[in-house]
């Protein structure tokens, strides 16, 4: 009797870190892989400031996505604390997604990044995002300047804003993920608590929404949240903490003005996220100097 050859593939599994200078699409990039909105975007250096996990779940793999700060020089203990959140994810993931823009050359950012990556053993797949922006020719000078670094496993193309590309990026991780388990169950898209998203989600619309040194000092602590009893309904309770009292008048605003324009728009994608009505309360509170306080950062959750 013949015996029967076992054609299924096995299941992959592993994790993938996200890295790249500051404002290179990286949150964008995730969001569009998972197919919504998990990690907040801003026009604006230090948006990301936790590594965020984003769990992508198919039929043959699950691929465990790491959002990292972005990399550049840090002013501060929290920018410090942002640079060895993303540089620690290198060498303890099995895939590294390097983001850049389409550039003609190599800028020192970037190459910063590059001499990072050179020693490691990690498979690195260099993603050139917002292709959507330039036309063909200039995407071809920044593939050019990238090709003489053979530690590159494969250049992809790509727009977030989008999603050309991002299922080819898919399908070339999976290329270099070993069989493995499934590290979460199947309808988990995140690592972090609904609280945590919460929070991220109302300083994003501080980062949209005001300009400057404002937003860079800006931390945002969730103190209640709680569904009643009575109704199909959220209360939450959070304070938006900021290191001058000259910020906290703007973050208030002419007669509380700004604090309700970014309390109407967290809640709206609050609502999306829990799906389900929300009662939102804003505060505004003054931490002097808090990016610079071990002792307020590891209170704020800026923690290794």
């Amino acid at each position: 009797m013949q015996e029967t050859k076992n054609t299924e593939q096995p299941f992959k599994s592993g994790f993938i870190s996200i890295i790249g200078r500051p404002n290179v699409g990286k949150s964008t990039l995730l969001n569009s892989i998972m197919g919504e909105k998990l990690v907040i975007t801003a026009n604006k250096p230090q948006t990301t400031r936790n590594a965020i996990r984003c769990i992508h779940t198919d039929a043959d793999s699950q691929m465990v996505f790491i959002d990292t700060p972005g990399m550049h020089k840090p002013k501060n203990k929290l920018g410090a604390f942002m640079l060895k959140s993303a540089e620690d994810t290198i060498s303890d993931v099995d895939v590294v997604l390097f983001l850049v823009e389409p550039e003609d050359r190599i800028g020192p950012g970037d190459q910063y990044i590059l001499d990072k990556l050179a020693g490691s053993r990690t498979p690195v797949l260099l993603i050139i995002n917002k292709i959507d922006t330039v036309p063909k020719e200039e995407l071809l000078k920044t593939i050019a300047a990238y090709q003489d670094y053979t530690f590159l496993d494969s250049i992809i193309p790509v727009s977030a804003w989008n999603g050309d590309g991002v299922q080819e990026l898919l399908t070339a991780i999976k290329k270099h993920l070993e069989p493995g388990p499934m590290y979460f169950p199947p309808d988990m898209v995140v690592d972090q608590s609904e609280r945590f998203i919460v929070g991220e989600l109302i300083r994003e619309k501080v980062l949209h929404l005001l300009k400057d040194e404002v937003p860079h000092g800006v931390a945002v602590e969730v103190t209640k949240m709680k569904a009643r009893e009575d109704k199909n309904i959220i209360d939450i309770d959070a304070t938006i903490f900021c290191e001058r009292k000259t910020h906290k008048g703007i973050l208030i605003g002419k007669q509380g003005s700004m604090l309700k324009k970014i309390g109407t728009y967290a809640r709206k994608d609050i609502e999306f996220f829990l799906k389900t009505p929300v009662n939102l309360q804003l505060w505004v509170k003054v931490r002097a100097d808090w990016r610079e306080k071990t002792y307020d950062l590891k209170d704020l959750g800026y923690t290794e």
